[in-house]
């Protein structure tokens, strides 16, 4: 059997459905980022005086790995180092079931494994607007971190039903999604958290419009998303074409190994999450910056991010856009070092912005050409478990160094890492043949 190729306008089609639901998605996943620092102080308050809570005991745990630092760290960052414990927990929990959920989408099919991961989605925002007390919130980010596959899953769709000249155009398609949910989707979070409609919950109103928004992603997904893939497009073919597909699956042409490409995500995403991570304690420290003020830099990064996907990211090849964004990275680690104004800062917030726009994106598609038909779900699924390790380390050996050495050496070394990066991104990869137009 040989995949039927889809027609331009069935591809439109899928695209779109892609696009809203990975939207729906990602709003919804970006609410909880501003509420944190209140939502973590809430369950707090909630147990001031029992040391043997849950809570407590990781914040005994917390502050005892302050106190080994010879320089003082406020008291301010214990809230701060609770998110990024629960978001390398996140992270690590995706690392364990991305190549699962990818492998079982190549067994059973795109749309079955993604309904699957929705339900998933669905119990843990549930949970989240429910929780009246810390245990109830953990499982609640627990449950989402084994279950959350829209991502990498939207990533395989947009390869099956693209050639091999749509690819890095069809990926930066999901990064625009990225862009624009972390453009819109804290405000509308902090915004929704201000109306207390459950005195248990204050955070119900928010956590129920990111339920509402799961489960009509969920509905449209199961209306809308026809199966994409290629076993699904299969017909009819003489014994001949069957022994070549076999072959060409057997024989696909790599030209740069999975290895390399998930040692690269990997390395990368372990700097650039720790520089990402510490950007809150640095502008506070330097600036005395609020959250407010933070949120305002991340969304202007966002803001910027979201025009280069749609304009420079979906027209250049994938190479050439993972070697702009280790560049732009690099250059932002050594400004970040040295800066002492806000409009260095903000010079800096924009070359993270074109990296937050190329790296991952082009990343992403380098990889998706070496997967043959048949495996590419499991790979991009191990490809974005490399990432979520990476997410998982980054913030807590970064925000180590940075306490331990400073700011300047902790950028300082941030930056030569990134330039490792660049070493293996323009020595180390290659761009596939079958990826360069002739025109």
């Amino acid at each position: 059997m040989t995949a039927t190729p889809v027609s331009p306008a069935k591809r439109k089609q899928i695209l779109r459905v892609i696009f809203i639901s990975l939207l729906l998605d990602l709003i919804s996943f970006t609410f909880i980022l501003p509420l944190f620092p209140k939502l973590l102080e809430f369950y707090r308050n909630l147990e001031p005086n029992n040391s043997s809570s849950l809570l407590n005991r990781i914040f005994h745990g917390l502050n005892a790995y302050k106190q080994s630092f010879s320089r003082p760290i406020s008291d301010r960052y214990d809230i701060v180092l609770l998110g990024g414990a629960l978001g390398s927990l996140f992270s690590f929990l995706q690392a364990i079931a991305s190549p699962i959920i990818g492998t079982l989408s190549d067994k059973y099919g795109r749309r079955t494994a993604l309904l699957w991961s929705m339900a998933g989605n669905i119990a843990s925002v549930a949970l989240w607007v429910a929780a009246t007390d810390f245990r109830t919130f953990l499982a609640s980010r627990v449950v989402g971190g084994l279950s959350e596959g829209n991502v990498q899953l939207a990533t395989a769709m947009a390869a099956d039903i693209s050639d091999d000249k749509q690819r890095g155009a069809t990926m930066a398609l999901v990064g625009v999604c990225f862009s624009i949910a972390f453009t819109f989707g804290p405000a509308l979070g902090a915004a929704l958290a201000g109306i207390e409609t459950v005195v248990a919950n204050p955070f119900a109103t928010a956590a129920s419009f990111s339920l509402f928004l799961i489960v009509t992603e969920t509905a449209y997904l199961y209306y809308y998303l026809p199966e994409t893939l290629p076993a699904s497009r299969a017909r009819p073919a003489t014994n001949s074409a069957v022994l070549k597909a076999g072959a060409g699956e057997r024989n696909h042409m790599r030209t740069n190994s999975h290895t390399l490409l998930n040692f690269t995500h990997f390395i990368f995403i372990l700097f650039f999450s720790g520089m990402e991570f510490s950007l809150p304690f640095m502008t506070y420290d330097l600036f005395g910056y609020t959250s407010s003020q933070s949120g305002r830099l991340l969304g202007f990064m966002g803001f910027i991010a979201s025009i280069l996907q749609g304009s420079v990211t979906r027209r250049l090849h994938p190479l050439r856009v993972v070697q702009l964004g280790v560049v732009a990275c690099a250059a932002a680690f050594f400004t970040l070092g040295q800066l002492t104004t806000e409009r260095g800062l903000w010079a800096a917030a924009t070359l993270l912005a074109v990296t937050t726009a190329t790296v991952v994106t082009g990343l992403n598609s380098l990889s998706s050409f070496e997967a043959a038909e048949g495996e590419r779900g499991g790979k991009l699924g191990n490809h974005r478990s490399w990432g979520q390790v990476g997410r998982s380390c980054g913030p807590l050996l970064f925000c180590t160094l940075y306490w331990w050495a400073g700011r300047d050496i902790a950028y300082a070394i941030g930056g030569a890492g990134m330039l490792g990066v660049c070493a293996i991104v323009f020595g180390g990869l290659k761009a596939p043949p079958k990826s360069i137009s002739k025109g």
